[in-house]
């Protein structure tokens, strides 16, 4: 029984060491982050290579669609909405598909990226995008399969595809300058009512100066006139009350009260009527 016990502890521990050796991936994984722009663009892959063989019309066949990279799909994340093509792009997270070719390539972006390697089933209506480009030869060889960002600018790069003697240049564009340009507007055209109402709700809650939460209140308010908001107005009923301004309080809660009864939000009518009474106005 001691020789039975001592053998399967020798076993237990012959698969315990074996589960702790590490070997290098086949396919090593990369992920490669860019910023384009304003826009941040990550790409992920497993990166597999040559080894003596002819890929393109050899290992992966010319007309086929290709994972173009090795086991899960390559993945491509966009922080912004982009174009490719003409063709405006939601952000988000898009496996990355080709079908090689000898003259051209047609370059897809999927939308389900959870995939290992090719969809069991091909859906067409996943496909975001579709283009075709020229690849171009090069003088030597890339041994293992990468991926590139590429002729970087404000608002494009070129994702580069290499691999064996072929180079394939993926082109797409990002909105920097709408995005720089809408920020310009918005510093330029100074704080919104939301920053207003933001910056007032501090100091009173902060204890800070009553009388400049209590300006920044009164911007707040008469910037949204034309469509009144019941929380901007309570804050406003507290912060003249604070103030030492019950009547133009009363005013406010009153108003905060209407709108919340209109909007059928139970919390701010029980608080506004509550701060009501308090002030004697009900």
């Amino acid at each position: 029984m001691r020789k039975i016990i001592l053998t399967l502890f020798v076993a237990a521990m012959t698969m315990a060491i074996n589960a702790q050796i590490e070997t290098p991936a086949p396919s090593p994984f990369q992920k490669t982050e860019q910023k384009v722009g304003l826009t941040d663009v990550t790409v992920e892959y497993s990166r597999p290579s040559m080894k003596g063989r002819k890929i393109f019309g050899g290992l992966e066949d010319y007309g086929k669609v290709w994972r173009t990279g090795a086991n899960a799909n390559t993945k491509l994340t966009f922080s912004t909405d982009f174009m490719v093509d003409g063709n405006m792009v939601k952000k988000g997270t898009y496996a990355l598909y080709t079908i090689p070719g000898e003259n051209s390539w047609d370059v897809m972006l999927y939308s389900d990226a959870t995939n290992w390697g090719n969809p069991a089933k091909w859906d067409e209506s996943k496909v975001a995008v579709k283009v075709r480009v020229t690849p171009i030869e090069m003088p030597m060889n890339i041994e293992t399969f990468t991926i590139t960002f590429d002729d970087l600018t404000n608002n494009s790069a070129v994702l580069g595809i290499m691999w064996e003697n072929v180079y394939v240049p993926f082109k797409f564009e990002v909105p920097t300058d709408k995005m720089v340009s809408n920020s310009i507007a918005k510093i330029m055209a100074g704080p919104s009512a939301n920053d207003m109402y933001a910056a007032a709700v501090y100091y009173l809650q902060s204890d800070k100066d009553i009388n400049q939460a209590q300006e920044w209140i009164d911007k707040a308010v008469e910037m949204t006139s034309a469509k009144p908001r019941f929380w901007y107005l309570r804050q406003q009923s507290l912060i003249h009350a604070k103030a030492g301004k019950t009547k133009s309080a009363i005013a406010a809660a009153k108003m905060s009260l209407k709108y919340a009864e209109e909007a059928g939000n139970a919390g701010y009518v029980k608080m506004n009527k509550a701060s009501l009474k308090e002030w004697g106005a009900m």
